[in-house]
């Protein structure tokens, strides 16, 4: 409900310690737990009066789904779910099968072991390494 962290809750302690002082704080948690409490009550009181007025159809409603948030969460990405699942699954075999075909191509070509002073990985058999510069037709321009 309140997006209340430890660090939020021991700044708010150590003010209520220096606003009230350590002699009145229990009798300030006291009430605020009387009060918190009380509007708890009010809350189950309200929607039981609720539920009770709109009959037996709405016996089973739960309260929670109309709070926008959730009623999104449980229409829309309930549905969607599945799917991200299945996409998640195909994307993984999809990495699988390319991890499998590197290795097999690193173990055709024995790319790991070239210490031997055959061809280095990338080089090509037969062409100079280095950069091949196009050939220069002076007629052309």
């Amino acid at each position: 409900m309140f997006d209340v962290g430890a660090p939020e809750v021991l700044a708010l302690v150590a003010i209520a310690i220096v606003v009230f002082g350590p002699e009145r704080l229990p009798e300030f948690a006291r009430k605020a737990a009387q009060l918190l409490h009380y509007v708890r009550g009010l809350a189950t009181q309200a929607q039981n009066q609720l539920s009770e007025e709109l009959g037996p159809e709405f016996k089973n409603m739960d309260f929670r789904d109309l709070n926008p948030k959730q009623f999104v969460k449980k229409h829309l990405l309930d549905e969607v779910e599945p799917l991200v699942a299945d996409v998640k699954a195909d994307l993984t075999s999809g990495a699988k099968a390319i991890k499998d075909a590197t290795a097999d191509v690193e173990k055709d070509f024995d790319l790991k072991n070239v210490s031997d002073g055959g061809p280095v990985a990338g080089e090509l058999v037969g062409v100079p390494a280095g950069p091949v510069s196009a050939p220069y037709d002076p007629e052309a321009t």
